[in-house]
């Protein structure tokens, strides 16, 4: 399989494990469009990939991902438009379909679809330094690309609800505390902590691994076909708000937004 054409995510290859990274580190791994549609498209590459068992997801530098990015969230707002639902889709169902086993290397901040996209990993593992968080309500808009899909199904409705309507951050030591993820350790372990985990993975029994992972995931697809068309099209007619308008001149004007609930 040949991913010489991504340009916002860095694919390296050691032996039958494939590491992907998240690479736009002077913005904090923020998702443009570019990196969208990239997300949207490189789990069914790796999917069909006969040189990869086991698959590892991070960002380059000293976040796994701001979420998305707030200067291209203005420019489609002042365009009119919105982000392609389509690839937002694309992105929680490519995660969902990959048969191999993929893990989630967390450090600093894991926000917004950064989040999703993490939290729709298999084994997720965060330093202690890693904040977690869906804060779209925060730029008023609604938590459509698969946070209101994973979040119920990993922690319960009521804490995912809260985290979810507030925008609040979670502590990565909390975060493992309540289930949303798999393991925390210091961030001067986290490195070989990964390693370990896909090196076990690694020398398991592939297909039985795999198929493990496929058969799990039939109650959580099953969810995210009810949900995803629904929330995709919410979050599309908040970006057409003007709460959505206020958050994004706020953050321009850097100030507090004044949401009017419109």
């Amino acid at each position: 399989m040949d991913y010489s054409h991504y340009r916002s995510i860095k694919v390296e290859r050691q032996g039958r494990l494939l590491t992907l990274t998240l690479n736009r580190p002077e913005v904090l791994n923020a998702v443009d469009g570019q990196m969208q549609l990239e997300l949207a498209q490189i789990f069914y590459d790796v999917n069909l990939d006969q040189d990869v068992d086991v698959v590892m997801l991070t960002g380059a530098g000293k976040a796994f991902s701001a979420g998305g990015d707030i200067n291209w969230l203005g420019e489609t707002t002042d365009a009119g438009t919105s982000p392609s639902t389509l690839d937002g889709k694309r992105v929680v169902f490519g995660l969902l379909d990959l048969e191999k086993p993929i893990i989630a290397k967390l450090r600093g901040p894991c926000v917004g679809l950064g989040a999703t996209v993490a939290l729709l990993c298999d084994i997720i593992i965060a330093s202690d330094d890693a904040r977690i968080g869906d804060p779209h309500v925060k730029v008023g808009i609604v938590a459509g690309d698969g946070g209101a899909v994973i979040w119920p199904q990993l922690i319960g409705y009521a804490k995912a609800k809260e985290y979810l309507m507030t925008g609040d951050l979670i502590g990565a030591v909390e975060a493992e505390r309540i289930g949303l993820i798999n393991h925390v350790v210091p961030e001067s372990d986290l490195d070989a902590k990964a390693q370990a985990i896909a090196d076990k993975l690694l020398r398991g029994a592939t297909l039985a691994i795999r198929y493990t992972k496929v058969a799990t995931n039939i109650g959580l697809k099953m969810v995210a076909q009810a949900v995803m068309d629904a929330s995709v099209a919410y979050e599309t007619v908040t970006f057409h708000s003007q709460d959505h308008r206020e958050a994004v001149a706020a953050f321009r004007e850097k100030r507090r937004p004044i949401f009017t609930g419109k």
